[in-house]
């Protein structure tokens, strides 16, 4: 019996497509995956490094359900040319981080997962924002790792100030309380020099004791590196 809704849709990079012409529908060699189980809105997400397949790939994949049946696909597709993109330092460095089960006792709430990473994004554009950050935090962003060490004691995702305000919108989430995560799918505005509006985006984030523990950004660009 097929998982797959019969009205299902699938979309790449914010492009719907047939799910038969996707990424998704090749053989992929997969290093490393991480997923996230939304048991409220019946989502899932999961996040694949692809370092070592003939073309490698970091892919972020959310999926919605209905009635035990995949209702919705959508994927961030980044490889080469993607903001600081570079799938072997992306998989030597989460590889390395941990994401283990939160006993209950000590688990934040959905709301507090997700006031965590909406104070973060929102935090872009609007440096009053406090965001709630832990100590030790470390940002994987693209192939780009924020800290020397994941045993390391500092705080190295604070953000510094974007030149221009912004609203970072269509934001999408998966969240998991048992793991402190949640994942959120958005439009990056500033960043793609040829997008000012947004590029689509993703930030998946581990919070612990209410503060933000790990994030993991993906950004897909129209020019090589955005044009930045």
């Amino acid at each position: 019996m097929s998982a797959l809704a019969s009205n299902i849709t699938y979309a790449e990079n914010n492009v719907t497509m047939p799910i038969t012409t996707g990424v998704l529908a090749q053989p992929i060699t997969i290093d490393f995956n991480r997923s996230l189980h939304d048991t409220t809105q019946c989502a899932t997400f999961t996040e694949l490094t692809a370092a070592t397949n003939k073309h490698p790939y970091v892919i972020a994949t959310r999926m919605l359900f209905t009635d035990s049946k995949i209702t919705s696909i959508e994927s961030l597709v980044a490889d080469d040319g993607d903001w600081v993109f570079n799938a072997t330092n992306h998989l030597k460095w989460t590889q390395q981080e941990h994401w283990d089960v939160i006993p209950e006792s000590k688990r934040d709430s959905r709301a507090v997962i997700q006031a965590a990473g909406d104070a973060y994004l929102d935090n872009w554009g609007d440096s009053t924002v406090k965001v709630p950050y832990g100590t030790p935090c470390a940002r994987l962003e693209g192939g780009s790792y924020t800290a020397s060490s994941v045993d390391g004691k500092t705080n190295t995702c604070t953000m510094g100030q974007f030149p221009v305000a912004f609203k970072v919108g269509n934001r999408r989430y998966v969240i998991d309380e048992t793991v402190g995560g949640v994942d959120i799918f958005n439009d990056f505005p500033f960043i793609e020099a040829t997008k000012p509006e947004g590029t689509p985006s993703g930030n998946f984030i581990r919070v612990e004791n209410g503060g933000i523990r790990y994030i993991h950004e993906d950004t897909i660009c129209a020019t090589k590196n955005c044009g930045r």
